[in-house]
């Protein structure tokens, strides 16, 4: 192993993260598209992704053994290659435009190889998506068609703006198009059939509570969740059951009993029909393909040489780092997706588990009750937790133990050579104090964070009151709120400074803190013992990013 100062000193300004990035989309074509008593059907099938916009006319469009009913403003979304006939009414011409367009990914000089391209909304749906009536939508088409051949590059430009409004739309509406369906009365029955599975439930019980007929229940049963109520329940039972197996809680009978069945027996055997084994041979090695529904719990399965099928995320950020293969066909979602969405997504990417941090379902407004029916969930406490109980309890559930114990070994190896420099450094006796400042809060870290690693990893001194909150709160201390008359009662003889920016990237609320006389008196400020530290760099809270804050850390004390 190389030493660490040379280590450390020849890696500090690089970031473990990467950003992953949205593509291009890209125009090819528009046509103008006539069916007519004459040629009543067009044939369409296309290598790019199709939207089709009725100008006049009436008829219909067949595709994948469905007819969609066309007239003015309707608009039809068509997958590259799928296959489709648009054929017009009697009497009545149909007049349309067709928009082909795809993706293209961003290249840059600059900017290095990214393996990891976000997923495009339209261009990479598989499915057919049909608007009845977007007249506005159509108009658009209709002003690209005529001025396809742009005469300068003002009009150039403006069939650029035009054509990704066209797509904004799209985008628009479908997220609008997906709230206006919801059935509170069928969400309101599939919700209680996920949190009472282990119960009797009959599809009569359950019409009751929709207030519909059991024939109609099951249909839209079908339609919201993909599935009859039959196989849902059978679904929410099994995966209970593996939840149970992977977290090693019971015997097989005792599981049965607890999502439902009678014994051990008839679990096996419904066992064996959902996954095509029986559930005694299940652990960590049958899971393939997981979902990560926190950002650090990615980090912690890729860093286990796990890539994650499906990422929930804030950002479009994934950690990359040396000793961590980057990703390669990992789906980024957005916190801000709705359940009925994450589902879906869930789904398309086959997931087979599902790792998610309880504190932060409950905050989004889902639970695993809810997503169940997916694919397992099994749960860990973000903040009743450490980082390194983390990471050892997403190793055991995909059979990954021995390679976190040897980097925690390897790591902890790191940490006592570090706590040797920092021995001898002049700071080995400091009070340090980690202020955070928020756009509306003031916090003073304790033992999470960069607070782990100058207090864990390296024996530094946390301020009286932290050191107090820890002693009662070990890791699961986050961070004190203060008030800014409160500074000095937490200052410590160095103080290190994360400013936080507000959504619009300024940071000029620090200035009140640094303005004031309550951060002019303190003795670290007077004495120039004041380091300033970048929030990316210091506050993930995962295996990967604790090691870089680590040497970093180092070099900032011991470094001149």
């Amino acid at each position: 192993m190389a030493q660490l100062e040379d280590f450390v000193v020849s890696n500090v300004a690089a970031s473990e993260w990467v950003e992953s990035r949205f593509p291009f989309y890209s125009a090819e074509s528009i046509h103008s598209l006539y069916s007519t008593s004459s040629s009543p059907i067009l044939d369409i099938e296309e290598d790019d992704t199709a939207l089709i916009a009725v100008a006049s006319g009436e008829g219909h469009l067949q595709a994948g053994g469905d007819a969609y009913e066309l007239k003015p403003g309707s608009l039809i979304l068509l997958p590259a290659n799928c296959r489709a006939a648009l054929i017009a009414n009697r009497n009545r011409p149909l007049h349309a435009y067709k928009l082909l367009f795809g993706i293209r990914e961003r290249q840059s000089p600059n900017v290095p190889f990214n393996p990891m391209g976000r997923t495009s909304g339209l261009a990479s749906n598989e499915t057919i998506v049909f608007y009845s009536y977007e007249p506005a939508i159509a108009s658009r088409l209709e002003e690209l068609f005529v001025h396809r051949s742009p005469e300068n590059e003002t009009r150039h430009l403006r069939n650029q703006i035009l054509f990704h409004q066209v797509l904004l739309d799209l985008l628009e509406r479908r997220e609008s198009k997906h709230a206006a369906g919801e059935q509170p009365s069928m969400e309101r029955s599939i919700a209680y059939a996920e949190s009472h599975y282990q119960e009797k439930i009959s599809r009569v019980q359950l019409a009751e509570m929709a207030g519909v007929s059991p024939s109609h229940y099951s249909i839209l049963f079908k339609q919201l969740t993909g599935f009859p109520p039959s196989d849902y329940l059978s679904r929410l039972r099994v995966h209970r059951a593996k939840e149970l197996l992977i977290n090693g809680q019971g015997t097989l009978r005792e599981i049965a009993q607890k999502v439902g069945y009678k014994d051990e027996f008839y679990l096996s055997r419904r066992f064996k029909q959902e996954t095509g084994a029986p559930p005694s041979g299940y652990d960590g090695r049958s899971v393939h393909r997981i979902a990560a529904l926190l950002a650090p719990f990615a980090s912690h399965l890729m860093l286990l040489g796990v890539e994650p099928a499906v990422f929930l995320s804030d950002s479009n950020e994934y950690v990359a780092a040396e000793g961590v293969e980057p990703p390669r066909s990992m789906a980024f979602i957005s916190v801000e997706t709705s359940l009925e969405r994450m589902r879906a997504a869930l789904i398309e990417n086959g997931v087979d588990l599902i790792i998610a941090a309880s504190e932060h379902l409950l905050e989004l407004g889902w639970s695993a009750a809810s997503l169940r029916a997916v694919a397992p969930v099994v749960e860990l406490s973000w903040m009743e937790l450490g980082w390194k109980d983390h990471l050892r309890r997403i190793a055991g559930f995909v059979n990954r133990s021995e390679r976190a114990e040897q980097w925690l070994e390897e790591f902890e190896e790191e940490e006592r050579k570090a706590r040797s420099l920092i021995s001898r450094a002049e700071l080995a006796n400091d009070v340090v104090t980690i202020l955070v400042i928020k756009p509306d809060q003031l916090l003073v870290y304790g033992a999470r964070n960069v607070g782990y690693v100058l207090y864990r990893s390296l024996g530094l001194q946390p301020p009286e009151r932290i050191k107090q909150e820890m002693d009662k709160h070990g890791e699961r201390l986050h961070s004190v709120p203060i008030r800014l008359t409160e500074l000095a009662e937490y200052a410590g003889d160095r103080i290190l400074v994360i400013v936080v920016p507000d959504i619009k990237g300024s940071t000029v609320h620090s200035e009140k803190v640094f303005e004031s006389t309550y951060w002019k008196g303190l003795s670290a400020v007077k004495r120039d013992r004041v380091h300033y530290l970048e929030l990316d760099d210091w506050i993930p809270y995962n295996p990967v990013s604790i090691r870089l804050q680590l040497q970093r850390a180092v070099s900032l004390f011991t470094v001149d």
